[in-house]
């Protein structure tokens, strides 16, 4: 089985359910039989020793069932708010793609169990905090393998029961533990993982919007359309620049508003000009997008590339390796790979928030933009205020955001005896990411609403090209044109709600 990031987005928001081949049962049932044969008359962490700095001592025989269910319940220590059930479901088909690469020794057993939750839709109680990266997500894949044996408690159905209440009711029997379920279940960079994968189908979609709204945006301004002109662009050798512009290019095809500099500027009759009304040139926020945006793509491509590549490695430790005859004591649970690039895709939608911004004053400032009413007010000047009180909110969440932008991935901790002297902080850097996710959206909705009044206070929805004249009908089903002060907090999350909704 490999897993896609479309796959787990189609599992996640569709419930496309997930199959085990028979083939895929195969394997990882030889994986657990070469397990439990080698391991007879040898000494293997987490089998017959304890855990972390624990291993030290060696376990008797008696014990080792009981060992498997400790780690579990011991391990089940997280506190805040539950993650939301989207972020369960990815971790745990992170997970499940971790069990597929048949190195954990898991039994059959467990991973029918998992896929059964994930397509029934059972979804684990995991608090956002208690991970701190190394080894993995131990503490928040506790939580899901605490439901996985019966315990705990579980969302289904729009309310929160006990797990084993529900796995009656779906006619599911807990996990046996046959040698090594508990570790195997707990070990690994799950959580970051299927949290990163959700944080990246945001992060691409809101990019879809940041290139979709800066051509509106130069609609707006009719700006000169030579700063996404082939020519132009292609003499920098970056491809995310070119993919912008090509895209940038794309969308406006259709458009009346930009205008051609050879038309106004090259042909005679400028030269005896001595003050040009229009801007020769526009604002960076408008003309550079390719340039800001290009980075911005370059960075989520290859931070896609690193989520797939996690979502189909085995991650916990020991390793097993069937085929080698060996057991393979080492790190890869540590999340250094998800910390780093979630870091990277954090930074990045600062600056695309930062980028909206600084294109929503424009909108609303009138001695810049030079078209545009004060706050694009359609009312009376003085009496009425138009959406100027939305740029505060604008202003105030972009500003949270980049304060979140410092990295999280240089913020190691030594803990548990010192045995993980240096931890990735992944999951915690996923959560910092997805917060600035949200407050993405947040500022990306009042942009495409100050866009959409823009537009009725310039009369331009004729002239817009086919793609952002459909997005501007889609704002006007959902929010009225602003001629009177009205509250505007009901309509910035029925347009929120809307940018997601193309995920």
């Amino acid at each position: 089985m490999t897993l896609s990031l479309d796959q787990l987005c189609k599992a996640v928001y569709t419930n496309e359910p997930i199959r085990l081949s028979d083939e895929d049962r195969k394997a990882l049932e030889n994986c657990h039989q070469f397990l439990s044969s080698f391991a007879s008359d040898k000494v293997i962490y987490g089998i017959n020793t304890g855990f972390g700095p624990m291993a030290q001592w060696r376990v008797d025989d008696r014990f080792l069932t009981e060992l498997q269910f400790n780690i579990i319940r011991s391990h089940s220590t997280g506190a805040g708010t539950a993650l939301a059930d989207e972020y369960v479901k990815a971790a745990m088909i992170a997970r499940l793609g971790s069990f597929m690469q048949c190195r954990s020794g898991i039994h059959p057993e467990m991973v029918e169990l998992l896929i059964e939750f994930i397509n029934r839709n059972i979804i684990p109680f995991i608090p956002e905090h208690g991970s701190v990266g190394a080894s993995g997500d131990l503490v928040q894949l506790a939580h899901i393998a605490l439901c996985l044996i019966g315990e705990g408690q579980v969302h289904y159905n729009g309310e929160w029961l006990p797990t084993r209440q529900v796995m009656e009711k779906c006619g599911l029997r807990p996990a046996t533990i046959h040698i090594r379920e508990g570790l195997s279940a707990t070990n690994g960079t799950s959580v970051m993982t299927g949290i990163g994968a959700i944080n990246q189908l945001h992060a691409e979609n809101l990019l879809h919007w940041a290139i979709l709204t800066s051509v509106w945006m130069n609609e707006i301004a009719e700006s000169y359309d030579d700063c996404i002109s082939a020519p132009l662009n292609e003499c920098r050798r970056h491809y995310g620049q070119q993919y912008i512009a090509e895209e940038m290019r794309r969308i406006a095809a259709t458009s009346g508003c930009l205008k051609k500099r050879e038309h106004a500027l090259y042909d005679s009759g400028h030269s005896d000009v001595k003050v040009f009304r229009d801007k020769v040139q526009a604002y960076y926020s408008l003309r550079c997008t390719p340039q800001i945006l290009g980075p911005i793509y370059e960075t989520l491509q290859n931070a896609r590339r690193i989520i797939e590549e996690e979502l189909n490695s085995a991650s916990d430790n020991p390793i097993v390796d069937p085929e080698n005859q060996n057991v393979f004591h080492g790190g890869n649970f540590h999340g250094d790979y998800i910390s780093l690039e979630e870091d990277k895709v954090k930074i990045a939608l600062v600056r695309l928030t930062m980028t909206a911004e600084r294109q929503l004053n424009y909108l609303f400032h009138d001695r810049i933009n030079g078209i545009l009413p004060p706050f694009l007010n359609m009312g009376t000047l003085g009496l009425n205020y138009g959406m100027q009180a939305c740029q505060f909110t604008a202003t105030s969440t972009t500003a949270e955001s980049q304060t979140l932008a410092m990295p999280n991935y240089v913020h190691s901790i030594p803990n548990n005896n010192d045995n993980q002297d240096i931890v990735s902080m992944g999951t915690n850097s996923a959560l910092l990411c997805r917060h600035v996710i949200e407050n993405t959206y947040q500022v990306m909705a009042i942009l495409t609403m100050a866009l959409a009044q823009a537009t009725d206070c310039l009369n331009l929805r004729q002239r817009l090209s086919e793609r952002t004249g459909y997005v501007y009908d889609n704002i006007r089903r959902l929010t009225p044109t602003v001629l009177e002060d009205t509250p505007f907090y009901e309509d910035i999350t029925k347009v929120e709600q809307y940018l997601k909704q193309t995920i």
